[in-house]
């Protein structure tokens, strides 16, 4: 399977190129404009000379089964619609676009073409996630915080608090009927914002604050008199009576524990079954993510 990875940058390096490199059957070809990234990149993973790209154009000469992309945000409409169009299964880092309208223009591509289209949401495949979705969850509490970082809504929002609303999503147990944004934005600077979902019998609640004082992500979920909190998406804490605390084990991948190797490999399994996978889900996190900005940005000017 020839498998490209666009984008050498910093995730792309510590998070799925380790995957993408002990994935058996796999043919990997990196691309960027950038020669000495892709000559140390390249060196590193031991990619061939003649599996270096430095375009796009020569990437899809290859004839490449499925593509990953890693690149700067603002570029993934491009390449990501030049993917679509070649037929190639495609899986994009989060957002699809900070637009929604070209978020939405390249799912609805990719249905017409009949090509998988994934988005990286790596916190549905973490495992430590996964098991409070097997958890009662009548209250959903999530945070997301940093330190000295506030930022413009739009990019804050959409490269960031978007796992806390995908997650939220992810976890919610039934439609989610009323929506509540509220935030914080100074001289154009979002500091923090809090999202609230709720339906019938479950309330979810998600925030981030980039004046925290420290970086931190915490989730917690109860119902029925029992709560399960995990910290930093590795130590699982079950509060029963007397609480219980679960480590990460010293041998697990990083990349596991946050769900990278997960999401990774179920979208080669799928690319291999001949199995479409449909991003109108993830669109879904994107047209809310689209409500947060549009509000934040009405209360502030209020």
């Amino acid at each position: 399977m020839k498998v490209g990875c666009i984008g050498l940058g910093d995730i792309a390096q510590k998070a799925y190129l380790p995957v993408l490199s002990a994935v058996p059957g796999v043919e990997l070809h990196l691309q960027t404009r950038t020669p000495a990234t892709l000559e140390a990149v390249g060196d590193t993973h031991r990619i061939p000379a003649g599996a270096r790209h430095t375009t796009l154009d020569s990437l899809l000469a290859e004839g490449l089964d499925a593509a990953f992309v890693h690149a700067p945000t603002a570029v993934h409409p491009e390449i990501v619609g030049r993917l679509l169009a070649a037929g190639v299964a495609t899986y994009v880092d989060k957002p699809i676009a900070y637009e929604y309208a070209e978020s939405e223009r390249l799912v609805n591509l990719a249905e017409a073409r009949g090509v998988s289209l994934a988005v990286g949401f790596n916190r549905r495949f973490a495992p430590s996630y996964a098991q409070c979705a097997e958890h009662p969850r009548e209250l959903i509490l999530m945070q997301k915080n940093r330190v000295g970082l506030p930022e413009n809504p739009r990019a804050l929002v959409l490269d960031d608090f978007i796992h806390v609303v995908d997650t939220l999503r992810f976890l919610a147990p039934g439609p989610v009927d009323h929506t509540t944004v509220r935030a914080r934005i100074v001289d154009g600077l979002m500091h923090h914002v809090v999202l609230q979902l709720s339906g019938d019998g479950f309330t979810a609640i998600g925030m981030m604050n980039r004046l925290n004082g420290s970086t931190e992500e915490i989730l917690e979920v109860s119902g029925r008199d029992t709560k399960r909190q995990v910290l930093n998406l590795a130590d699982i804490v079950d509060h029963k009576g007397q609480p219980s605390v679960r480590r990460r084990g010293d041998w697990v991948p990083v990349a596991r524990q946050r769900g990278i190797e997960g999401c990774v490999r179920t979208f080669l399994d799928a690319v291999r079954a001949g199995k479409v996978l449909s991003a109108q889900d993830a669109l879904a996190t994107h047209e809310l993510c689209e409500r947060i900005v549009r509000e934040s940005l009405e209360q502030a000017s209020s």
